[in-house]
Parts: C-alpha cells; sequence; structure tokens
C-alpha cells in the first residue's frame, strides 16, 4: 500500500516492497507486470510524451507520422517487457525512454507506419490536436533532436511542478493567491511587482513577500520530488537538474 506524505511525495507502507519513487516502481518489477509498476510508468508516460514526440518531430518526421511512432512505441513500451536485463542508463527514466525510444525507431520504423498507433489499439490518450502547435512553438534553434529532447523533457518537468503547485493552492482555498503569484517563481519578477500584486489581493506587502518566499520553497521541494520520481537513486537529483536545465544554455 502506498501513501502521501505532507508533501505530496509517495512512501511505502510497511511491509511494500516497492520503493518510493515511480521510476524505482518500476525497475523494481523488473519482469514482473503489477498493478504498480504499470500504474507508476503509465504515470510517467503521460508526464513526458511530448518530448518523444518533439523528438521524432525534430528527425524530420511530418506530423501524421511522429504521431503514429509515438503512440506506437507506447504501445511496445506499456505492453512488452523492455526492462529485462537493463541497467536504465543509470538508473535515470529520461535517458531511458530516449534510448528505448532510438531502439524502437531504428528497429520497428516501417513495423510501426504500417500498423499506425499500435494495430488500432490507443494505450495512451494524448492531445495530439495542440501538440502540434506547441512543438511549432518550441522548434526554435534547437542543434539538434537529443537537445531539444532534454529540454522539452526540462520544461514538461516545471509544467508538472506547477501543476501541482495549483492543485495544492486550490485544495487550501487559495487559487487566486497563487494565480497572482505564480509570475514570481520566474526570472525576473522582483519587489516592484509586489505592491500591485499585495493591492490586487488586499494583502500587505509584507504578507505577499512572506507568501512569495513560501510559495517558492515548495517550488523547489516540488521540483526535487518530481525529478527523484524520474529517477531510482535519490543522490543523483543534484546531477539530474544540472543536466536538464543545461539544455536551456546556448
Amino acid at each position: 500500500m502506498t501513501t502521501k506524505d505532507s508533501s505530496g511525495c509517495s512512501s511505502s507502507a510497511p511491509g511494500d516492497i516497492f520503493a518510493t519513487t515511480h521510476w524505482t516502481v518500476v525497475l523494481t518489477a523488473g519482469q514482473r507486470h503489477t498493478p504498480q509498476a504499470d500504474s507508476a510508468l503509465e504515470q510517467l508516460c503521460r508526464t513526458y510524451w511530448f518530448p518523444l514526440y518533439a523528438y521524432v518531430r525534430r528527425r524530420g518526421e511530418a506530423k501524421a507520422d511522429a504521431e503514429d511512432l509515438t503512440q506506437a512505441f507506447f504501445a511496445r513500451l506499456l505492453e512488452k517487457n523492455f526492462l529485462a536485463g537493463l541497467d536504465a542508463e543509470r538508473g535515470k527514466f529520461r535517458a531511458f525512454l530516449l534510448a528505448a525510444l532510438k531502439h524502437f525507431l531504428a528497429n520497428e520504423w516501417d513495423k510501426a507506419r504500417a500498423q499506425k498507433r499500435g494495430g488500432g489499439e490507443v494505450p495512451l490518450s494524448l492531445d495530439w490536436q495542440t501538440a502540434d502547435s506547441k512543438f511549432q512553438v518550441a522548434a526554435t534553434n534547437e542543434p539538434s533532436p537529443d537537445r531539444a529532447f532534454d529540454r522539452e523533457w526540462a520544461l514538461a518537468l516545471l509544467a508538472r511542478v506547477i501543476e501541482r503547485l495549483q492543485a495544492e493552492a486550490e485544495t487550501e482555498g487559495k487559487g487566486k493567491v497563487f494565480a497572482q503569484l505564480k509570475s514570481f517563481l520566474m526570472a525576473g519578477q522582483g519587489e516592484s511587482a509586489q505592491a500591485g500584486v499585495a493591492k490586487a489581493l488586499g494583502m500587505e506587502e509584507g504578507a505577499v513577500r512572506v507568501a512569495i518566499h513560501r510559495l517558492r520553497k515548495r517550488y523547489r521541494q516540488l521540483l526535487r520530488d518530481e525529478i527523484a520520481n524520474t529517477l531510482s537513486d535519490p543522490a543523483m537529483v543534484d546531477e539530474e537538474m544540472r543536466a536538464l536545465f543545461g539544455a536551456f544554455g546556448g
């Protein structure tokens, strides 16, 4: 049985054979299909599917073909055991998923085209309508499909953190406050903007500063939590953060 701690992280109940992070659950399952492992793998795939789609598009595939190939890849990933004998790229779900996609494209390209999205089955319901417009916005000057993949992975991770923050705020009845304060999570929002926010919320500026500080602290906590969910070793979080946000460099 899995429970949630006060920070929203997964934690294992006594006697639970699974580790706490999603990717560790998948790895621990090994060759055994279990409800916990299948659910964890599907959740990770739903969160991080767009970087794979962007990678396929960056390789020169048209929209329809990229959709077919990405969906067919997930059909294989969710239906077959891709984990047997795998070292999991040092325990990083990001590296594993990209390596698995490259292997799939090299060996299943023609078959995937013929079968069209896994032979008609739809393993994951993905937002294809907005995927292409999102890709067009993202497709600026990334030097390679791999670099674009890392950049989109980082953006997907940040979006997931914002979603969790918003859900927490709404649960606490602070959705309006979060909507005003979330811009302070990004670079470029300084103290000069706090007065306007305080006025809009009917709060003292000091109270707004405290709320921003707490929001940033919680943001950092959830960011590390989300990254940890894609790693088998929590000690790798700092390394993965450097690798991911290095993708935003020149």
